[in-house]
């Protein structure tokens, strides 16, 4: 499988931490950067989380990067009940060993990087677009110096996980994310390659990956961990795990929050983990169909605020600007994930 060089930028709750523990464990996959953006949780505490999950993968050398502190035009809404106060759910770290936060911007790095690399950075964003679009501001050439782009985001024929029509991340930050896509409008009219456009990972797809607790007991096998882990519907809520792996332990305590959540909200005992599917979509691990479209999103409606709108028929008249993400493969998804995780658990098989 051919390398990749990966700049991260997420807002890192429970599915972006099993996103970042799924990269660290891809020998292929180069994570260049991984960039805080505020969302599931304010920034400073996404920036621990990510530090403390690298650390826990083996990966401390990696640099974390804090970005912009609010959304463009809005205030910034974090979302507790879903990920929990600290976006980790059940789960604790230790304090994290790698060193602060690097000093440079992170937009700086981002333009930096692309500039230097040209054609080799692949960026995966799994988080608002806020930093995204600070960054196509400050270098409108980025569409043409990428290798690749994927974003976790927007919902098209498929209701809202935030309101009815609006998805999480493009609700948290539409203006950026009508910037991103308005920028892609105008490379695309100047002649930007179509494998340049951004690959979108839309709820409409993302939430076919839905996981159920017995993922977590095959991964404590793969892992080689000494008892069964068994997360049940029937557990008090809160139960922790007592795995002998902290990589099982960490997941397992983070995802049971996650299936919590969603039985909440009626949707069962089972955790939507979109952004895994985003990042096997960088990674080039998970196979899926797209189509082209032109993509713009609602900023002015009360009612529709945050929706993203795909034009697939060119009835606007304007050039595809991405590539929605129209069929996958879950099963063969969770048999990616439970293979490439307990390898890498077996290997971080150490107790705090």
């Amino acid at each position: 499988m051919s390398s990749v060089h990966l700049l991260l930028d997420c807002d890192t709750g429970i599915d972006d931490s099993l996103a970042v523990s799924y990269l660290c464990s891809c020998d292929h996959v180069q994570i260049e950067a991984i960039v805080s953006t505020p969302g599931n949780v304010g920034v400073e505490q996404v920036a621990s989380n990510n530090r403390a999950l690298l650390d826990l993968c083996g990966k401390s050398d990696v640099h974390v990067m804090i970005g912009a502190h609010a959304p463009l035009q809005i205030p910034l809404v974090t979302t507790p009940e879903t990920h929990g106060p600290q976006g980790m759910g059940y789960a604790t770290l230790p304090t994290p060993e790698t060193s602060p936060a690097h000093p440079g911007g992170a937009v700086d790095y981002w333009v930096e990087a692309a500039r230097t690399n040209p054609g080799e950075l692949t960026v995966l964003l799994t988080a608002p677009l806020t930093n995204f679009a600070l960054a196509l501001r400050r270098e409108p050439k980025l569409p043409w110096l990428l290798r690749k782009v994927v974003i976790m985001g927007g919902a098209f024929y498929y209701q809202g996980n935030t309101t009815p029509t609006a998805e999480w991340n493009t609700h948290v930050d539409p203006h950026a994310a009508k910037e991103v896509f308005a920028a892609y409008t105008a490379a695309a009219e100047q002649g930007l390659a179509e494998d340049k456009l951004p690959i979108i990972c839309s709820l409409d797809t993302t939430e076919r990956f839905e996981m159920r607790p017995e993922f977590l007991t095959h991964l404590a096998e793969e892992a080689g961990c000494s008892e069964p882990e068994l997360v049940l519907a029937t557990d008090p809520e809160g139960t922790l795990s007592s795995a002998s792996n902290p990589l099982v332990r960490y997941l397992s305590d983070a995802l049971r929050f996650y299936f919590e959540f969603h039985r909440h909200y009626d949707q069962g005992y089972i955790a939507h983990v979109h952004d895994y599917f985003a990042a096997g979509v960088a990674a080039g691990t998970l196979d899926y169909e797209s189509r082209p479209a032109t993509i713009d999103v609602e900023t002015e409606s009360e009612l529709l605020f945050g929706t993203t709108v795909a034009d697939f028929r060119g009835l606007w008249g304007k050039p595809a600007n991405a590539h929605v993400v129209t069929g996958n493969n879950p099963e063969a998804g969770f048999a990616e994930l439970v293979t490439r995780l307990g390898s890498l658990a077996r290997k971080l098989n150490t107790d705090f």
